[in-house]
């Protein structure tokens, strides 16, 4: 599963620096509207992400460095970070 994260994070970042350049020289007419539209999207969607998991992130050694990820990433960074493990409760 390692590499399927990997190569969607891949994928993604290859996707936002598409729709920079898009920003910087922008494509042909229909297709520019499109990519601005998308990268739109998928990073209201990122940002959604961010604001659902802030809670889980706050015990993490570096919660803005995580925070930036999931911004770039998504769900692909999402799926790399441990789950929390829950403390045993000792009996007397």
């Amino acid at each position: 599963m390692k590499v399927f994260w990997g190569l969607g994070k891949l994928l993604t970042l290859l996707f936002w620096l598409v729709v920079l350049a898009n920003l910087l020289i922008p494509f042909v007419h229909p297709l520019h509207l499109l990519l601005n539209v998308a990268g739109s999207l998928l990073g209201g969607l990122h940002l959604l992400e961010v604001m659902f998991c802030n809670r889980s992130l706050k015990g993490r050694a570096h919660p803005w460095l995580d925070r930036l990820q999931i911004l770039l990433f998504g769900v692909f960074h999402l799926q790399t970070i441990p789950a929390p493990t829950a403390p045993k409760a000792s009996h007397a």
